[in-house]
């Protein structure tokens, strides 16, 4: 009879050690790697930790190790410090409040324009064929194009601004809502028919409820383009709001107090990406639970 070996029976006992590894290496990829399916939430916080501390980390070594002069990228400390000092002085807020209403005006105008419009247009031939042509080609027109026109149609006001704002948004809501009506199955629309659905019927309790859901997305969306849009409309005779601030900033050299605007426009926008979110999960509660 023969004997084995101490290194073959060592080898033995550390294969199953090595395969239970690799059985785990393997879960664990697949769990990472899961396509439209929840991940341990362990995992998901994970993600969103290294996502916010590599950049921060980033900043954190070029900056306090000397490698990126000040005057190019200030430290995180010196930032807010500036947000504090912009803060005690009050002019923060008042551009913060400057800069949310122009973007609430302008993207409130939009929407209401444009759902209805994009409805009609998804729906109807007619409509398709009569608006959508000249909708498509404006929305390729830049917003700020447009300057020159509305300080000679509307003047420096506040009116001026928020018409940047609506026109950076307008177009893209309409078409993307169009294009949500048009991906409604037709077996949907031919049921409500053979139900003896009256077409302002299947218009209202068909169409609109199975486009809601992207109406709120589309509009998540694209508020985001407003928000950047509000440095555009601020450079029209603009004395306060937070793209004048950022503005005022580069022309002194305050890359410091730049950083603070760049990183507000940033929180308050997530800050409204959230609240759409929040609607979307009562208005159609029915698409959240399948998603």
């Amino acid at each position: 009879m023969k004997t084995q070996s101490p290194q073959a029976l060592t080898s033995l006992k550390s294969e199953p050690k090595q395969g239970r590894r690799t059985t785990l290496s393997r879960k664990t990829r697949s769990v990472f790697w899961k396509i439209r399916s929840d991940i341990p939430k362990r995992l998901y916080y994970t993600m969103v930790a290294v996502s916010m501390l590599v950049p921060l980390l980033s900043w954190s070594v070029l900056t306090y190790g000397g490698f990126v002069e000040p005057l190019f990228l200030p430290t995180p400390t010196a930032v807010i410090q500036q947000f504090f000092n912009l803060l005690q002085s009050g002019d923060l807020i008042h551009d913060i409040a400057a800069s949310v209403s122009r973007v609430g005006w302008g993207f409130l105008i939009s929407a209401l324009i444009s759902v209805p419009l994009g409805l009609l247009i998804g729906t109807f031939k007619s409509m398709e064929g009569l608006l959508e042509p000249i909708v498509a080609l404006l929305r390729y027109m830049p917003a700020a194009a447009f300057i020159p026109l509305i300080i000679l149609w509307i003047g420096l006001g506040e009116p001026s601004k928020i018409a940047i704002i609506f026109l950076g948004s307008f177009f893209y809501n309409t078409l993307m809502i169009a294009d949500a009506v048009k991906f409604i199955p037709s077996d949907f629309l031919r049921a409500a028919y053979m139900l003896g659905a009256s077409r302002k019927d299947t218009f209202f309790n068909v169409i609109f409820p199975a486009t809601l859901p992207n109406i709120i997305d589309t509009l998540r969306i694209n508020i985001a383009g407003a928000w950047n849009f509000v440095v555009v409309a601020e450079l029209i005779g603009a004395n306060s709001g937070l793209g004048n601030m950022i503005m005022m900033a580069q022309r002194f050299l305050k890359t410091d107090e730049i950083f603070v605007g760049i990183i507000l426009i940033g929180v308050i926008g997530l800050g409204i990406d959230f609240i759409f979110k929040l609607i979307f999960r009562l208005a159609v509660p029915w698409a959240v639970n399948k998603a």
